[in-house]
């Protein structure tokens, strides 16, 4: 009962949009500029890198907190069905900014919100995000695409956690492959939200961040 009252909570926590709401405090309609898109890269185009990184962390914040309750709710050696119940509460809370009952279901693209969720899922997808934050960052310093970004930040996830399991004698994977399938469910959902910014980025139309204006 718990984590079923943690699933409905992640959804409508994860529905707030954030973005949307900071761009009408400062009477800009997020949906009208740049890529129209609600997350951190449109409000990096419409208000700077300030409010951008202070979005990313609520749009993150929104995921982490209802998967860290429910990480917590764990027994320290989790069963597969806790572990899928944990997920269900990261996945309701990135559906939430996807599908946000709040603006007729049209959201973010859920990679600031993946991330948060990630983090709350302690010991395993925290440390791995950890390391697809950093690809992440090296990323997006190189080439200023946020959305290649997000790409090669959800494909390191996976990787992260195989090596992880190779490396860590505590992470059998006999008892983590829920995590697995997450792992890889994750870049997959990342890839498709961000297609048509990957036919920009082949066509060499795709907008950069953090860039002086001429």
């Amino acid at each position: 009962m718990s984590f079923l009252i943690l699933i409905v909570a992640a959804y409508i926590l994860g529905s707030i949009p954030f973005g949307l709401v900071i761009a009408k405090a400062h009477g800009k309609d997020l949906r009208t500029i740049g890529s129209g898109n609600i997350g951190a890269t449109n409000i990096a185009r419409a208000l700077g890198r300030k409010w951008a990184v202070f979005c990313f962390c609520l749009d993150a914040a929104k995921g982490c907190l209802p998967t860290a309750v429910a990480s917590h709710l764990c027994s320290s050696q989790p069963t597969t069905a806790e572990l899928f119940a944990a997920l269900a509460v990261a996945v309701a809370a990135v559906v939430g900014h996807i599908f946000p009952i709040y603006i007729k279901f049209k959201g973010g693209k859920g990679v600031a919100t993946s991330f948060g969720v990630a983090l709350g899922l302690w010991p395993w997808f925290t440390l791995c995000s950890i390391i697809s934050l950093a690809a992440w960052l090296v990323t997006v310093s190189i080439w200023r695409y946020v959305s290649l970004a997000s790409i090669v930040a959800a494909l390191a996830f996976p990787v992260a956690l195989t090596f992880g399991v190779t490396l860590i004698p505590a992470w059998s994977f006999s008892r983590l492959w829920p995590l697995f399938v997450a792992a890889v469910a994750i870049p997959v959902m990342v890839v498709i939200r961000h297609r048509e910014n990957i036919k920009r980025l082949f066509a060499g139309t795709e907008s950069k961040v953090f860039t002086k204006r001429s």
